[in-house]
């Protein structure tokens, strides 16, 4: 998949159909250089945080994506998975409360709607 617009909407897809909550997706390609889009989502507990980011790897390898890195599995507290054009990120609740990461990367104008509109 080379249209990282697309991937980052079937990312989000796959974490919704898993229940994943308050999923974002957050255009920053014109803040860095190191990717082109954030997908930042929460799971409900230690056991679903690990649970969606092992769906998510499964969904996409089947589709020939594999992540360059991935951290934070050991814990399933804050999973982070590096699809170059697409970094996934998915926390815990407190985790995700106490990082906000959506509060540094949003200028106001980069928060791509999802499901799309």
């Amino acid at each position: 998949m080379t249209d990282p617009k697309a991937l980052a909407n079937k990312i989000a897809k796959i974490l919704d159909e898993k229940g994943a909550t308050d999923i974002q997706i957050l255009e920053v390609g014109h803040m860095t250089s190191i990717t082109d889009f954030f997908v930042v989502a929460s799971g409900r507990n230690v056991q679903n945080v690990s649970s969606l980011a092992e769906d998510l790897e499964d969904k996409l390898a089947e589709a020939g994506v594999e992540p360059r890195r991935k951290e934070g599995k050991n814990g399933a507290r804050w999973i982070v998975l590096d699809y170059a054009h697409v970094i996934v990120h998915i926390f815990h609740p407190e985790e995700r409360q106490y990082y906000n990461i959506e509060r540094l990367w949003q200028d106001g104008t980069n928060q791509e709607p999802y499901p799309e509109q």
